[in-house]
């Protein structure tokens, strides 16, 4: 009982168990703890993915060569993009506020399985060691792209098996951590807290952990064969040996457009949780958020010939995909639709992390418009290996959870660190970040549709100018971004006590104290008939 009063009274952070330091970290099995250890990884991953970024974009300031030649610049894109799809937006929302949150928003002490969620953040960790030696040693860095294409990624003399093993591992890691929060959500409800009481983040989070769990294992068989076929020669997809490179891009995106939703679906549980707090009031259409959610997991897996209008399938496939990709829209539309009504009439508390949110809506509205043009064949076909595919892309991927993943930080940082950050500072990073973002981004819709193809490190005179504006909004988004971190980091040391409850949300884990305890809570809470995530008077 004793020990128990002291794990009680101490907060998670300065909590001392059977190990002291460093080792109290990496050897934890408390999910707040392994939550903080994924930020830390996925922050130094991210900074790492931000620099490659810049350089590519430094390269485009000009036509010709700027600072690298091409063999260079393919390297470049391919670590940036391994980086920033397996390393960060995978994992991102669900890893660091599923890990940080979950538990407490069901009232749960700790995930189902946490040496198992501690297997999956040291998975995680030894999938991006591999990655790094396939930079660092061999005969050259991977050069193929982040979809690792056949029969190129067979073909390639450049040291792309420990990338490939590294994506492979942290395929098991994302596995493993949807299973966990499968299992938690289904048996560690506390008391009264019904399917129809959920939190929406909890909704999101387990639709991704379907994801995580029957999607994954389709692209870490994939994998398996592209390296069976570099070491072996086994002819599964090279033509010269019978094999079909067609096969590899349907097993690869079908893994890989529900991964989409593997990124985005926790963010917009980020949001539904965020907009009914600073409007304090109850989130408009809870149930139909909840059909929406579990509607994108389950059209999510059928829509991936979208990607490959171009390699040849059969006209009926054509026109199957382009219909059921403007169907997967409609779930998305809701949400948006259902978070503008919980905002109108709203009592509206502006705060960094509202802002946040309200940019979300805007981007994903942009990233989610632009991708109906690539889900409609005849612009497809036009616009196909374009900047515009990029300018979609990152709208979507980085700006859905880019701009969802700091709404989340700043929305709980005070819970998570026990302190507030100087909010003129965040509204700051906010501002320079957005603008930077969208000078980055916007002008590649136009060079696309005006032919300028993707992956290219050179490119004609015409296209000079919208280079310009990008790489310039470039360097204004890192300049945001050093903003934010820097806040975020010198608050989370200095800043001003928090309270328990500074946005006055109504979900549990503001019930606990900030930051909270080693076990959550000290008595197990009970929901009653009229309590509610978002019963707001």
């Amino acid at each position: 009982m004793h020990t128990t009063n002291a794990v009680n009274g101490a907060n998670y952070l300065t909590y001392q168990g059977k190990y002291k330091g460093l080792l109290g970290w990496i050897f934890s099995t408390d999910h707040k703890r392994i939550g903080l250890l994924y930020l830390y990884s996925i922050a130094t991953m991210f900074a790492t993915g931000v620099l490659l970024g810049l350089a590519m974009k430094f390269e485009l300031l000009a036509p010709g060569k700027t600072i690298m030649d091409a063999q260079t610049y393919n390297a470049t894109f391919t670590v940036h993009g391994v980086i920033m799809i397996f390393m960060v937006v995978v994992p991102g929302l669900p890893a660091v506020f599923g890990n940080l949150m979950l538990p407490i928003m069901i009232g749960a002490k700790d995930v189902a399985f946490p040496k198992l969620n501690l297997l999956s953040w040291w998975l995680y960790v030894t999938g991006v060691v591999l990655v790094l030696c396939a930079l660092l040693f061999g005969s050259g860095t991977p050069d193929t792209g982040w979809t690792f294409y056949a029969p190129y990624s067979f073909k390639s003399g450049t040291n792309l098996l420990p990338a490939i093993f590294g994506a492979f591992v942290l395929g098991f890691s994302s596995i493993l951590t949807g299973l966990n929060f499968l299992v938690t959500i289904h048996r560690l409800r506390c008391p009264g807290m019904k399917w129809t009481k959920l939190p929406l983040f909890v909704w999101t989070l387990y639709g991704t952990a379907w994801i995580q769990l029957l999607a994954t294992p389709v692209v870490g068989i994939t994998l398996v064969l592209v390296a069976l076929e570099r070491v072996f020669g086994v002819g599964v997809f090279d033509p010269a040996l019978g094999g079909d490179p067609v096969l590899y891009q349907h097993l690869f995106w079908i893994y890989s457009h529900p991964a989409v939703y593997i990124m985005i679906l926790p963010a917009m549980g980020a949001i539904s949780e965020i907009i009914p707090t600073f409007s304090q009031k109850h989130i408009f259409g809870y149930k139909a958020i909840i059909a929406s959610t579990m509607a994108i997991a389950f059209v999510g897996y059928l829509v991936w010939g979208h990607h490959m209008f171009t390699a040849g399938m059969s006209g009926t496939a054509q026109y199957y995909f382009s219909l059921l990709t403007f169907i997967v829209a409609i779930p998305s539309a809701i949400k948006v639709f259902n978070w503008i009504s919980t905002m109108y009439k709203g009592s509206i508390n502006i705060q960094t992390p509202f802002y946040w949110a309200v940019s979300f809506i805007f981007v994903f509205m942009v990233g989610g418009l632009s991708g109906l043009v690539l889900g409609a064949l005849a612009t497809d076909i036009y616009v196909h290996d374009t900047a515009f595919v990029v300018a979609h892309f990152h709208y979507i991927v980085f700006g859905g959870t880019g701009f969802a993943f700091f709404a989340a930080m700043h929305y709980w940082f005070p819970k998570i660190f026990g302190r507030m950050y100087d909010k003129a500072w965040a509204n700051i990073g906010w501002l320079v970040f957005t603008i930077g973002f969208l000078a980055l981004y916007s002008p590649m819709f136009y060079l696309g549709m005006m032919g300028m193809p993707r992956r290219y490190y050179d490119y004609l005179e015409e296209f000079h100018g919208g280079n310009i504006l990008s790489t310039i909004g470039s360097w204004v988004l890192v300049t945001g971004f050093i903003i934010i971190i820097v806040n975020l980091v010198r608050s989370a040391r200095k800043g001003e006590p928090a309270e328990v409850n500074p946005w006055h949300s109504k979900t549990l884990e503001w019930t606990v104290p900030s930051p909270p305890p080693v076990l959550n809570f000290e008595k197990e809470p009970v929901l009653g008939e009229k309590d509610g995530p978002y019963n707001y008077e």
